[in-house]
């Protein structure tokens, strides 16, 4: 394989070194097929057997409870926060909405085109640097569901736990930090997540239904924008995304076979432990999000000027050190590790920190 960089990019994301050497090694022919998984038909019963370890992997490693159901959508988170409201929203019905970052503010702002939609919490007015205490969070004691995003990309925060919303349906949009650590599914009434931070490559989102929640979606929805479509067909009620699909259920092998999300978790805690305590260490850098919110995925920090950060970013894509600008609508500076994020990454990176101290500080 050709030499690689490091990948902080928030979105696509790395993937793990063997999954990409395991699709170059097969993706001419899959094993026993003969033919590439870029060729093989969603009903072929090559397709049966990805589609079936993709789910089994994401139950088994989740713990996802029997009578929920797994289901391999499209259209990207962007798409559920349409999808939701839709599904689990009555006309006279109100949801909550916790707004902790850019994306819950849009699944709210799309969730108001479908019925009523109340702001439970807010920290927009510090600019998403911290997440909600428990006293600052005013749930409806009717609300149909309670929507909250597990990780927000662009301040770098990530709730410790989810907050506790009572016997209401707690809904997540879990894109950037599904299956980095223990999940209490039973606690979840939805869970839905873009593939390209986590899981896989960009073309698929997966989402875990509670039973009685599909239920809810009205049959007058056209028939891709139903969650009981998806039950009822498999993930199969038009032509799925074979390929993405094939890819989840490689990562999502190798994850297992790292020893599932026990250890994850402690790999992802290590490796963020190390950036905070270069950050943290000298007044050059300065962290952005506070110390009790801060995320294991997403690393934020800045830089005095914004020169000397468009240097930092230069100069570190010239080592080998690739995506680490921030995102666009907040600059500064971002390092994405996920869960396939290597830890050599990390300390190549805590190095080229010291070094560009020493020269600019």
């Amino acid at each position: 394989m050709a030499e690689r960089v490091f990948n902080f990019g928030a979105g696509p994301a790395v993937l793990p070194e063997p999954v990409i050497e395991q699709i170059r090694d097969h993706l001419p022919a899959l094993p026993g097929v003969g033919m590439s998984v870029l060729e093989i038909s969603h009903r072929s019963p090559a397709f049966d057997e990805i589609l079936a370890a993709a789910e089994a992997n994401i139950r088994a490693l989740a713990g996802v409870p029997d009578d929920y159901h797994v289901l391999f959508l499209q259209g990207g988170a962007t798409l559920q926060f349409s999808m939701v409201p839709m599904n689990l929203l009555p006309a006279d019905g109100t949801a909550d909405y916790l707004l902790t970052g850019s994306w819950a503010v849009q699944a709210a702002r799309e969730a108001e085109k479908f019925g009523s939609v109340r702001v439970a919490a807010t920290t927009a007015a510090e600019g998403f640097r911290r997440l909600p205490a428990a006293a600052e969070i005013d749930l409806s004691p009717t609300a149909a569901y309670v929507h909250a995003t597990t990780n927000n990309t662009i301040a770098g925060t990530q709730w410790p736990a989810m907050p506790d919303v009572g016997d209401r349906p707690l809904v997540v949009d879990a894109s950037s930090d599904i299956l980095s650590r223990p999940i209490d599914v039973a606690g979840h009434g939805l869970i839905y997540a873009g593939a390209q931070k986590n899981l896989g490559p960009a073309g698929v989102t997966v989402a875990i239904v509670r039973p009685d929640l599909v239920e809810r979606g009205p049959s007058s929805l056209p028939k891709l924008l139903r969650y009981a479509t998806y039950v009822q067909g498999g993930s199969r009620p038009n032509t799925p995304p074979v390929f993405a699909i094939y890819v989840v259920s490689l990562v999502t092998a190798w994850l297992r076979d790292q020893g599932g999300l026990q250890a994850a978790a402690a790999r992802n805690e290590r490796k963020a432990a190390k950036l905070y305590a270069a950050i943290d260490r000298t007044d050059f850098y300065r962290g952005v999000a506070d110390r009790d919110s801060r995320s294991r995925m997403n690393v934020t920090f800045r830089l005095a000027t914004p020169e000397l950060e468009a240097g930092f970013i230069q100069e570190a894509g010239a080592a080998g050190l690739a995506g680490l600008k921030g995102h666009r609508s907040v600059g500064g500076l971002r390092a994405s590790i996920y869960n396939a994020f290597p830890e050599a990454g990390v300390d190549a990176l805590v190095a080229f920190m010291a070094e560009f101290e020493r020269t600019y500080g």
